[in-house]
């Protein structure tokens, strides 16, 4: 548990670098965990990344959210329908690409 405590924060600083790549590495951190996601960390760094207008972080986010949506297709389209409009058209059509939102 500590070392996931001590990741969460490594990534929690990632989001704020001014490197894009840095803050892109932060989204994708949990990709592969499954339903050990942390979905309020996923979700939140997908809102606090939504503004972003770098084509990879876009892309990042639909990724990181496609993958959870594997395990947790619900919670994802629910975060999708509930933050469409803050979000690119690229991240959703990534995001969504299994879904039926």
């Amino acid at each position: 548990v500590q070392k996931k405590s001590n990741a969460a924060k490594v990534m929690d600083a990632w989001l704020e670098h001014p490197n894009f790549w840095v803050r892109r590495s932060a989204m994708l951190h949990q990709l592969g965990l499954r339903l050990d996601t942390d979905a309020t960390r996923l979700f939140g760094y997908a809102q606090k990344l939504a503004d972003e207008k770098e084509i990879f972080i876009r892309k990042a986010i639909g990724w990181a959210l496609r993958d959870y949506a594997r395990w947790n297709p619900q919670a994802v389209t629910d975060f999708l329908v509930q933050h469409r409009t803050n979000l690119s058209g690229l991240t959703v059509r990534e995001a969504a690409k299994h879904l039926k939102v």
